[in-house]
């Protein structure tokens, strides 16, 4: 046990939650910005705008515009995110280009969830092989790679399939339930979105689009604004510009050292998802990614336009009001408001929410 223990130390081998449910699935979610997400705004751009060269397909054998040769990508992109995470060597970080592609393939809807646990698998077995032969340029590549396809065409079709019939079974609770399915789904993926884990890529492997979409495009906009607007004593522009249009994960080092300046953005949520689901029914059918997005690059919005825009409906007045309200305007008010509640009970002070 001691050899195997100084084996995998040696080949920097860490099975850890930090090191796979945060390291690794933070580090998937920039894959998938990197591709399906920044593929998605040039298409939305290139529609919304007219630009026929992002509307155009790129060449004359491919079918691809230049946001679809990004989002074609998207598997490889995560695998490759995921093995810089883990600190793969570059014989293994470029194998799992394939294995990325496979399992993002084989995943079907589920198909960043089937990357994940795919990507990890291949990786770390192809770190522990990683220059222990004088043929590492052939043995490592090839059992990246192999692991990585077997893997893919086992367990990948099972791994998407639960990942959809999950997202399924939250879609379908959210119409049934509005109301409670809206305070969940807001403050759960909202919540995801703060810690140091990844709400996008959360979204993206349950394929959480529609109500629910929409009830987390709440949860996580009310965690951004709200922070950006209560710290703002504390950190002035640049601050509300850093936590609004980037993160809220910027507090965790605060929140740590005193939970008590989580109420307010929480609470926001819990409110303005409900009204996101049963007021404006608010659906989120963009890419699934941008619902766990909130308004950092206002991703989460452009998820919302792309979805109206697919589904060629008429985009009402209330519609936008809606989206406003939902995304920006409540979530300031609601959590200035429980905020001060909050400082006159002595439980947050001036400093508390200070940026370092």
């Amino acid at each position: 046990m001691g050899k195997v223990k100084e084996f995998m130390k040696k080949k920097d081998i860490e099975i850890s939650l930090k090191r796979y449910g945060i390291d690794a699935l933070g580090a998937m979610a920039q894959g998938l910005f990197c591709s399906l997400l920044i593929g998605t705004i040039i298409d939305t751009v290139g529609q919304q705008f007219g630009i026929s060269f992002l509307t155009q397909p790129v060449g004359e054998k491919l079918q691809y515009t230049v946001g679809g040769l990004a989002k074609a990508m998207s598997g490889p992109a995560m695998a490759v995110a995921i093995g810089y995470a883990l600190k793969c060597p570059p014989l293994v970080l470029f194998s799992l280009i394939t294995a990325g592609f496979a399992s993002n393939a084989l995943g079907g809807a589920g198909g960043p969830l089937a990357v994940l646990f795919v990507a990890i698998i291949a990786a770390e077995c192809g770190k522990a092989i990683s220059k222990e032969t004088k043929i590492d340029i052939l043995v490592t590549p090839l059992v990246t790679i192999s692991v990585g396809v077997f893997l893919s065409w086992l367990i990948a079709p099972t791994l998407g399939m639960a990942a959809m019939w999950t997202g399924d079974l939250i879609k379908w609770a959210t119409v049934q339930q509005p109301f409670v399915m809206g305070i969940v789904v807001s403050v759960v993926i909202g919540v995801a979105l703060t810690l140091p884990i990844s709400s996008a890529a959360i979204c993206a492997a349950l394929g959480l689009t529609g109500l629910a979409g929409g009830a987390a495009v709440a949860g996580c906009s009310a965690q951004m604004i709200g922070f950006a607007v209560i710290s703002f004593k504390e950190n002035k522009w640049g601050g509300l510009v850093s936590q609004g249009i980037g993160t809220s994960m910027l507090q965790m080092p605060n929140i740590i050292k005193n939970p008590r300046i989580w109420i307010a953005p929480t609470l926001a949520s819990a409110i303005t998802g409900p009204i996101a689901t049963c007021i404006f029914k608010m659906e989120m059918n963009g890419p699934a990614i941008d619902a766990g997005m909130g308004t950092c690059g206002l991703c989460g919005q452009l998820g919302v336009l792309q979805g109206w825009m697919d589904s060629s409906r008429s985009i009402t007045g209330f519609d936008v009001a809606g989206l406003i309200l939902i995304s920006l305007i409540l979530p300031a008010i609601l959590s200035l408001i429980i905020h001060t509640g909050v400082k006159k009970l002595g439980w947050v002070k001036d400093g508390d929410l200070k940026l370092g």
